[in-house]
């Protein structure tokens, strides 16, 4: 651990040695709130009885998988548009008149069309996904160096290959940025509809907690939420400076 990683961690841990000391000086009986220590042994027992492993799966399962729909058909239209300026102008209405609407407004249409289950959520999530990797992968294809298109045009490469060996290539690094921003709103808005409506993966973990009147359990899913999401930020950054070096610093920016 650098010496940096070591100073970021000293206000974290003071925070939490100050909430246990107080939580035992208070004695503590709230619904809504525990001692950290209550919080960590809740952890472990989930762990031990894999409940919170079972629900993690569903959960990331959901996630991964409207990530994945939601940056495929995002980067299409998002290339597409970078590509024609007349597709673009013609969407351009539709698009921004849909992608404020918050993905959890879908709820009520998803459930009835999907019923509970992995699918809606699939949906809702990829739904949630789509715009970031379209707004950004649209810009980076906008972006590209005017000299790699007139040496494709030179080159009479079909629309195909032109994608394939210029555009995206040149286009990556950034596409890449928005596809972290995507898996992030990914793991939250597939925690939200667990909360607000269906019964699997960790949302509902919280909730049934919380109907249980067990707020050590409660709080320790919500630690290992932000674990797990911590830690794909951290996969997905290193796999950015590793494939783009320089050019995944430049990209943050976004």
């Amino acid at each position: 651990m650098t010496g940096n990683s070591a100073k970021a961690l000293v206000l974290p841990l003071g925070v939490l040695v100050a909430l246990e000391v107080w939580a035992r000086a208070t004695h503590l009986q709230s619904d809504s709130l525990a001692p950290p220590s209550e919080i960590v042994m809740a952890l472990f027992g989930a762990f031990a009885d894999l409940s919170i492993l079972a629900a993690t799966r569903d959960t990331l399962f959901s996630a991964f998988t409207g990530l994945a729909i939601g940056t495929i058909i995002g980067l299409a239209f998002g290339i597409a548009f970078g590509i024609f300026d007349t597709f673009n102008r013609l969407m351009e209405v539709t698009v921004e008149a849909i992608r404020p609407i918050p993905s959890i407004a879908l709820l009520p249409i998803a459930l009835i069309a999907l019923g509970f289950g992995y699918r809606m959520e699939i949906v809702i999530v990829a739904f949630a996904c789509v715009w970031p990797v379209l707004i950004l992968s649209r810009a980076a294809v906008r972006s590209i160096e005017p000299r790699l298109m007139e040496v494709a045009r030179a080159l009479r490469l079909p629309p195909a290959q032109r994608v394939w060996k210029i555009i995206i290539p040149a286009a990556l690094p950034r596409i890449f940025v928005a596809f972290r921003l995507s898996a992030g709103i990914a793991l939250i808005v597939a925690v939200t509809v667990e909360i607000a409506i269906n019964p699997l993966g960790l949302g509902a973990g919280i909730m049934l907690a919380q109907q249980a009147l067990r707020p050590d359990l409660m709080l320790a899913y919500l630690v290992w939420i932000g674990i797990i999401g911590y830690a794909l930020n951290i996969l997905l950054t290193v796999a950015q400076r590793r494939l783009f070096g320089r050019a995944a610093l430049s990209g943050d920016s976004p």
